[in-house]
C-alpha cells in the first residue's frame, strides 16, 4: 500500500472509538516524558502525533508553550475539548509529521509518545524531527517494542489483516535503526521501560480494545463471520500469558529514546 493512502486511511482509523479510553492505560508514559524534559515557562515543546493530548495537557500545564500535531483531526477534536475543559492554552493542528508546515529550529522539545512510530516513511519523520528542533534542543520519544505486550497484540491481530504494513512501526524500538534514523544529528539516550496494562478479564482488554482502539477496532469492524476467531485470538492470547491471580497484567515494553541536537 502506497505510504500517501495508508496516511489517508489512518487519519480516519485513529479516531474510530473513543481513543481517550486508551489514553488512560497510558498515563505513566506520559508522566515520564513530561519529567524527563524541564517544561516550563519559555520552553516552546511540540506534540508530535498527539492524539487526544496528554503529553501536550502535561506540558501545556506547566505553563510550556505547546503545539499539538495530529494527522487525524478526529483525535483533535477530543483534544481540543479538553484543553478547553482543563482551561489550557494549546495550539492544535491538523498535520503530517513526515512533512510539517514549521519552521526549522522552531522547538527547544520534541516528543511522540508512541505515536510517530505509526508514520509509514521513518526517514521523512527523522528528517522532520531533526528540522525543527533547535540546537540544544531535546527530542523525547516512547516506542513500543516488538518483543513486549504490545508487540503480542499485534502479533494476534495480524493473521486478519488484508496485508502488512509498509513499513514495520516497531522499527522505532530497535536501538541500532533508532541510531541509524536519527544518531546524525542528535546525541542519543536510549533505555528499556515497561508500562503496565491491567484489565479484569482477558474479556474487559477485548471489550476496551475493540470499542476504543482505532486499529482493533476498525480490524474488527471489517470483518464480518470472522470477527469472532479474531476475538478468540486475543482472548487466548491474554488468558495464556497475562492472566494472574489480580487479573490481566500485561507489561508492555517501550523504548524511551531522548536525543539532545547538535
Amino acid at each position: 500500500m502506497p505510504f500517501e493512502e495508508m496516511k489517508a486511511r489512518q487519519s480516519v482509523m485513529w479516531a474510530n472509538g473513543p481513543y481517550q479510553n486508551i489514553t488512560e492505560h497510558l498515563a505513566d508514559i506520559h508522566d515520564l516524558i513530561v519529567e524527563r524534559l524541564q517544561a516550563g515557562p519559555g520552553v516552546r515543546w511540540l506534540d508530535l502525533a498527539c492524539g487526544t493530548g496528554a503529553v501536550a495537557e502535561r506540558a501545556a500545564a506547566a505553563g510550556t508553550d505547546v503545539t499539538g500535531i495530529d494527522l487525524s483531526p478526529g483525535l483533535l477534536d477530543t483534544a481540543r475539548e479538553r484543553a478547553a475543559h482543563l482551561g489550557l492554552v494549546i495550539d492544535y493542528r491538523v498535520g503530517d509529521c513526515e512533512a510539517l508546515d514549521l519552521d526549522d529550529a522552531s522547538f527547544d522539545v520534541v516528543s511522540s509518545s508512541c505515536g510517530v512510530m505509526f508514520a509509514p516513511d521513518h526517514r521523512a519523520s527523522a528528517r522532520e524531527l531533526a528540522r525543527v528542533t533547535r540546537p540544544g534542543g531535546h527530542v523525547v520519544l516512547a516506542n513500543w517494542t516488538p518483543e513486549g505486550g504490545v508487540g503480542d497484540m499485534f502479533r494476534a491481530m495480524a493473521p486478519f489483516q488484508p496485508a502488512p504494513p509498509p513499513s514495520d512501526p516497531f522499527d522505532w524500538a530497535r536501538a541500532h535503526i533508532v541510531h541509524e534514523l536519527l544518531g546524525d544529528a542528535f546525541d542519543l539516550d536510549i533505555s528499556e521501560q515497561v508500562s503496565i496494562f491491567r484489565a479484569e478479564s482477558a474479556q474487559a482488554s477485548w471489550d476496551l480494545f475493540s470499542t476504543s482502539y482505532g486499529p482493533t477496532r476498525t480490524l474488527a469492524e471489517s470483518l464480518g463471520d470472522r470477527r469472532a476467531d479474531l476475538e478468540r485470538a486475543w482472548l487466548d492470547l491474554f488468558e495464556a500469558k497475562f492472566a494472574t491471580d489480580d487479573g490481566i497484567v500485561q507489561p508492555r515494553e517501550y523504548l524511551l529514546v531522548i536525543g539532545r541536537r547538535r
